[in-house]
């Protein structure tokens, strides 16, 4: 089968042909039909990421697919049917082998691009603002980079609970975006001054920040009192220092997050997010805004676009 494969640490990825998996006792072999790009899978291509796999390994995070074959003692979805599975690399190939516990059925109308688009970016802003956060109906949500692939599902995600959402990105094409997914107020980030224009909409009760750098800093002198500053990632490359006496005076809270944690320590914070993300879909409450659609064959200039900030929400591949 057709894979793509980092081969050592800090070098390019190369196609490859490799075998087609078997799969082991718990996992179940499934044939790819979509894969969905993250800003992780171009750390892990550095070695630059916290759960980045022993090279040589297969990127992609998150797919959608078919069963192909249940490993033994497997008592899973039977071959044929539609599933979504985030496995945390394997994706970009023909097929790949995954844990049966981290397989989740999928209804046969279900959208497989959209399934594949839907796991990390809307788990990640679902399970950040509601289990971590706290976001309350009534109150101001500010995106940092919110036309991205996760700052998207957070405008999104947050309409639907009751916020009144600001959303920053960059440039009036990404902010129509933002603003087509619902946001109430759009801050430039190119030309506006972030704190200023926060503080004159009344302030922030949650930041959502997978920026970092100044964008972090301004957000954190707009916040209102008892506000929760939700850290997400660092797109742009610079992991702020936080002045804790800022954080004293106002109460305010600094909460680190990272969803694929909560697959080691607390699996089912995942799986109720996801059923209850499954069923917003099913139900077009949520729709994955996919941006790019690109063969496994052009995966270096799907992860090009990633690395450009030329996309908006997701990016897709598909085997």
């Amino acid at each position: 089968m057709h894979a793509y494969q980092v081969s050592s640490a800090g070098m390019p990825p190369e196609h490859a042909e490799i075998p087609r998996p078997t799969p082991a006792p718990g996992e179940i072999l499934v044939r790819i039909a979509a894969c969905g790009l993250n800003f992780a899978d171009l750390l892990m291509i550095e070695g630059k990421y916290q759960d980045t796999p022993e090279p040589p390994f297969t990127l992609g995070m998150e797919v959608a697919g078919y069963v192909e074959t249940l490993g033994p003692g497997v008592d899973g979805p039977a071959p044929g049917a539609k599933v979504a599975v985030f496995g945390g690399r394997g994706g970009l190939a023909d097929y790949g082998c995954f844990p049966a516990d981290r397989v989740v059925a999928l209804p046969e109308t279900a959208d497989l691009e959209q399934a594949a688009a839907l796991q990390i970016a809307y788990g990640t802003s679902h399970v950040a603002l509601d289990y971590k956060a706290r976001l309350r109906r009534g109150e101001t949500l500010l995106v940092l980079g919110a036309a991205g692939g996760v700052g998207l599902t957070a405008v999104e995600i947050g309409k639907l609970m009751g916020a009144r959402v600001i959303a920053c990105a960059r440039g009036k094409d990404k902010l129509e975006v933002a603003a087509q997914a619902g946001a109430d107020h759009l801050i430039d980030a190119e030309t506006d001054d972030i704190r200023d224009a926060v503080k004159s909409l009344g302030g922030a009760d949650v930041v959502y920040d997978p920026v970092g750098g100044d964008q972090f800093r301004a957000a954190l002198r707009a916040c209102n009192p008892e506000a929760r500053m939700l850290v997400i990632g660092f797109a742009s490359g610079d992991v702020p220092q936080i002045p804790a006496n800022h954080l004293l005076v106002k109460n305010i809270d600094v909460l680190g997050f990272y969803w694929g944690g909560y697959l080691k320590f607390r699996p089912e914070v995942v799986t109720q997010s996801l059923a209850t993300l499954f069923t917003w879909l099913a139900d077009g409450r949520i729709a994955p805004h996919i941006s790019h659609r690109l063969p496994l064959a052009r995966a270096d200039q799907a992860l090009e676009l990633l690395r450009s900030r030329k996309s908006t929400g997701k990016v897709i591949v598909t085997p």
